[in-house]
């Protein structure tokens, strides 16, 4: 195993359970504001690399200046979370006239220590999805027909009974499912059946990803495993920064090549050599000065994007950086919280930031074409109290994606609705009833694209 040790003071804003047990407490970041006693950490060893007085607003040499997109493309599968080792796809083919074609259930929704926070996948037809009791549906996909489902429960942990997270993979015909319930499993993807599993020493609340005949997933205790995709026996580890508080969303690795990206809890986006574990570079995407208790929270929980030899990642402490594949030399940052992954393609990226700012940015210079909130003119209101006294406040709505097809930015959340945006320009074009929360970013594959919602309900849009 492959271990870094670097001394590192911290502050335990929020002590979310780091146990081998996959409850977790009522402290959930995305469920409350950014208000908060304003508190430093000790840096240790980390380099903040945005200042704390940069200001994020669009660039004046840019106001009205046209980018060029790639072409659309039609995805013939989604076999891994962000579609493609890469975790990147460009720009998909859809259709111009989007509409819900059909929802259909496949599990338990969300409820209380139990989560939906598995993005879907897709392949050879099927739809895979995985709900909040951690079983895994197979839909077709092209009208939503169960065809089978399989619990990852291995029934003999009480102490994991209850369990929440993870994700899956495909690849040559196998489904690849990392659990809360502290196991890696692969199935056969036509009957849902297990072939093996292999027990981790902590829960996995991410999806894996696999490349070269190897499964890659991140653990609850920011230890990124390997395993031999043929057999499941592990293969060389490596462990980042511990950290004490970190959100329910969790990371995949980026592949590119013989590099693996990984992000961590920690706020650390590390370059591995994928044949041995090898650490090629080291990046904290941390900010010089936080200024609430929530800012402490360094998580990226976004997935890594490497496009056309860059890497990019944003975290939920205000760091969005563009990191050179290669020798991971800082290219640009900008200071913008978030927990979904990044969208480059062509001469911009897109990002989402957590308080539901969708941002346009040169690829090349981190400067701002320009910025729509989605969340412009959302007055919170008080929920419980006694007579108007106590209570909290209702955070603004969290969103999720973005998706790039064509010119239009397709983007869901919270509040059930996915919003379409013109992707050149910002202005929103109209909006699509999901009725349901969808915090998890859409896939597409052929003529349709799919969302999972909190209710455990896959949609389909054509």
């Amino acid at each position: 195993m492959i271990r870094r040790s670097t001394i590192l003071a911290t502050v335990a804003v929020i002590a979310i359970g780091l146990s081998g047990c996959s409850t977790i407490s009522r402290l959930n970041p995305f469920d409350r504001g950014d208000d908060g006693p304003s508190e430093l950490a000790g840096e240790g060893q980390r380099i903040s690399i945005v200042p704390a007085d940069q200001i994020l607003e669009p660039a004046e040499a840019l106001k009205g200046v046209d980018f060029a997109l790639p072409q659309p493309q039609t995805v013939a599968a989604w076999p891994l979370p962000g579609g493609t080792p890469e975790q990147a796809l460009g720009n998909v083919a859809l259709g111009e006239n989007l509409a819900v074609a059909w929802r259909r259930s496949f599990g338990d929704g969300s409820k209380r220590g139990r989560y939906v926070t598995a993005p879907p996948v897709a392949a050879d037809g099927k739809v895979f999805a995985m709900d909040s009791e951690g079983r895994v549906a197979a839909l077709d996909a092209s009208t939503g027909a169960q065809v089978w489902r399989t619990s990852t429960n291995p029934g003999d942990n009480k102490r994991d009974r209850l369990a929440f997270g993870g994700g899956m993979a495909y690849a040559d015909g196998k489904l690849y499912v990392a659990t809360g319930y502290r196991e890696v499993l692969q199935m056969d993807a036509r009957t849902g059946a297990i072939a093996w599993r292999s027990r981790t020493p902590e829960a996995i609340h991410g999806a894996p990803t696999v490349a070269a005949g190897r499964v890659m997933a991140i653990a609850l205790d920011n230890t990124l495993l390997t395993f031999d995709a043929a057999t499941g026996a592990p293969s060389w580890t490596y462990q980042a920064l511990s950290e004490p508080a970190r959100i329910l969303a969790a990371s995949s690795p980026a592949v590119s090549g013989d590099t693996v990206v990984a992000a961590f809890g920690s706020g650390e986006l590390v370059a591995l050599r994928a044949a041995n574990g090898n650490d090629l570079w080291n990046e904290a995407l941390s900010r010089a000065s936080r200024t609430s208790a929530l800012s402490e929270i360094r998580d990226i929980a976004g997935r890594p994007v490497i496009y056309q030899g860059d890497v990019f990642a944003v975290s939920h402490s205000g760091v969005f950086a563009a990191t050179d594949l290669r020798t991971g030399q800082a290219l640009w940052s900008l200071p913008v919280v978030g927990v979904t992954a990044p969208w480059p393609a062509g001469d911009v990226v897109y990002v989402v930031s957590k308080g539901g700012e969708v941002i346009c940015a040169s690829r090349e210079t981190g400067q701002i074409y320009w910025m729509r909130d989605l969340n412009e003119g959302f007055k919170g209101k008080k929920v419980g109290g006694f007579f108007g006294i106590g209570g909290q406040r209702q955070n603004r709505p969290l969103w999720s994606g973005p998706l790039l097809a064509g010119e239009r930015l397709l983007i869901t959340g919270q509040t059930g609705d996915m919003v379409v945006l013109n992707a050149k320009t910002g202005e929103i074009q109209r909006r699509i009833g999901l009725k349901g929360s969808a915090t998890i970013s859409p896939i597409a594959m052929g003529d349709t694209l799919y969302v999972v919602t909190q209710d455990a309900d896959l949609i389909a849009i054509r």
